[in-house]
């Protein structure tokens, strides 16, 4: 097994261990202490704000803007799936303003660089959905959030996205989710309609969880065990993902993916044996074919490097070189095989070199 992949395996572990941690039966005081942080009420104007636009997916009140782009998902133990949801927000909506606090000077009369701060609160409802129409109330979340940003780096136009995940059982759901000042003075409501699949029911064939690029990957000691808002990365157990949303890479990078795959079965031993073959192409034409990996989890976090190998004929004579991947806009394809089942699945998408 090579580094790599022995690195995967065990961020494998060690999430699926952190997200078992973090849903499973807690002692009877810390059951108590999650209860207690369960109880809240949202408040009354921002309930029926919610309420007001649920059966329209409309919202009735828009002071405080902002897009719910997409939904990915992660695995969780047995049929928990964790269900992240993709905030954009303009930085100006936010409401980010310097402290109150005179700036600090040190003792050589350098003014520390300004923080500038905001506070917001995010309500979500769950719902059921049946035949397209919410039914009963599923879980209510409350999410108090700060953050900062550099006074030199801001730009009130630029827009930032920001996350938060929450683990869900399979069903159809109409989420509807609210964002407020600290003051509850702006508030916004945006709905969002999604599915959650059941991670047990792949018994005849193999699926994805989304498929992410990673810009870059860290592991922390704690699991999240509670929805909390983080901008620009996605808390997975004890992962934090930043993903290249753009689907965007420099010429001479490598294509870092991360996915997990359902379905996969371990043998008696409790091992999985997975390949995967990996294809770039431009249109029809094939551009770099890379041999087939195989895998001993199903978590998959490789760094494919976009590489060609070209062929050089001089005469009778035929020489290879490698070159980076140019610019321009590819689709890779990927052929997952379970030895173990004889499970296949296929999958696809787009990136650009630049």
């Amino acid at each position: 097994m090579s580094m790599k992949k022995a690195i995967a395996v065990m961020i494998c572990a060690g999430v699926l261990l952190g997200l078992a941690a973090g849903i499973a039966a807690a002692a009877p005081e810390k059951q108590k202490k999650e209860a207690a942080q369960d109880k809240f009420i949202i408040p009354k104007e921002i309930k029926t704000a919610m309420e007001a636009g649920l059966a329209a997916r409309q919202a009735t009140v828009n002071t405080f803007p902002f897009a719910v782009t997409q939904t990915i998902t992660m695995p969780g133990p047995q049929q928990i799936t964790y269900v992240y949801f993709l905030l954009n927000i303009k930085n100006a909506d936010m409401g980010y303003a310097a402290p109150a606090a005179p700036a600090t000077v040190d003792p050589s009369g350098n003014v520390a660089p300004v923080k500038l701060q905001t506070k917001v609160h995010t309500f979500v409802q769950f719902y059921a959905l049946e035949n397209g129409a919410p039914t009963k109330l599923v879980k209510e979340i409350y999410i108090p959030a700060s953050f900062e940003f550099d006074e030199a780096g801001y730009n009130p136009e630029a827009i930032e996205w920001y996350s938060f995940g929450y683990p869900l059982t399979p069903g159809n759901y109409l989420a509807a989710i609210a964002l407020s000042s600290d003051d509850l003075k702006k508030g916004g409501v945006q709905y969002y309609e999604f599915s959650v699949a059941d991670p047990t029911a792949y018994t005849q064939n193999l699926e994805t969880s989304s498929i992410l690029l990673m810009k870059s990957f860290e592991q922390v000691e704690n699991p999240e065990t509670k929805a909390e808002l983080h901008r620009g990365l996605l808390a997975w157990s004890i992962a934090r993902i930043t993903p290249n949303m753009a689907k965007t890479i420099k010429v001479g990078d490598s294509l870092d993916m991360f996915f997990f795959i359902y379905g996969a079965r371990p043998d008696a031993a409790g091992k999985f044996n997975l390949t995967i073959d990996f294809e770039v192409r431009q249109g029809d034409k094939a551009q770099i074919r890379f041999a087939p990996g195989e895998f001993q989890s199903p978590l998959i976090s490789l760094p494919l490097p976009m590489k060609q190998t070209l062929e050089i004929r001089t005469g009778d004579k035929v020489e290879t070189k490698q070159q980076d991947l140019p610019a321009g806009t590819y689709l890779i394809d990927f052929k997952i095989a379970d030895k173990i089942s004889g499970l296949k699945v296929e999958k696809q998408f787009e990136f650009i070199v630049e």
